[in-house]
Order: structure tokens, then sequence, then C-alpha cells
């Protein structure tokens, strides 16, 4: 197991998630971040069964830092409920997680 943490956010639009990718990288909570979509996402909102397109922000992070992205997440995100989950890491390559921590120090 590795002290790194993969966070999935979907987000509405491709400018929510580069803002929230750009001050997760800023404020050194995160190491890298990677956007995909648009992708279609079904889901049970306020007992409707909605159909949208959003957009998939990961961020590479240590696991001390999943409550201060969870809080810029809230900050920053419009949906009342966003969806952010984290996955801890069990293999990641060494050079690749002593620079992930490297840039995620303050």
């Amino acid at each position: 197991m590795t002290k790194l943490i993969l966070i999935r956010i979907t987000c509405p639009s491709r400018r929510v998630a580069e803002d929230i990718a750009d001050a997760a990288l800023e404020q050194r909570l995160a190491a890298c971040a990677n956007l995909e979509g648009p992708v279609s996402s079904t889901y049970r909102w306020k007992g409707v069964i909605e159909q949208s397109f959003e957009f998939i922000l990961w961020l590479k992070a240590p696991e001390a830092n999943w409550g201060k992205v969870d809080a810029l997440v809230q900050a920053l995100h419009p949906y009342d409920v966003p969806a952010i989950v984290a996955m801890p890491l069990s293999h990641v390559s060494p050079a690749y997680e002593a620079w992930a921590i490297e840039n995620t120090e303050s």
C-alpha cells in the first residue's frame, strides 16, 4: 500500500473541473490532475431519474490531504452533493510516489 489515493470527482462542466484541478495543484493538495469527458451519467436526484453529461476529474494526492481536498471541492463545486470518492492505491512506482509526495509538501 502507498501513501497516495486516487480521487474521482464528477463535474458539470470542463470549466468547473479545471478550476478545482487548478486550485488543488496551486494549494499543493494534489500532485496531478487528469480530466476525462464528457461522459454520460444517469442518477436519481430528488426522486427523479436524471441523465446528463459530466466531466470526470481525477486527482492523485496523499491520503493525508483527503479532508482538505474534500473541503476544496465542497467550496468550489456547484452541486449540492458533489460526487467525490477516493480509492487507495495498492501499487505505485516508487519514483512516481516520491515525485507526488514532493510536489504536495508545503
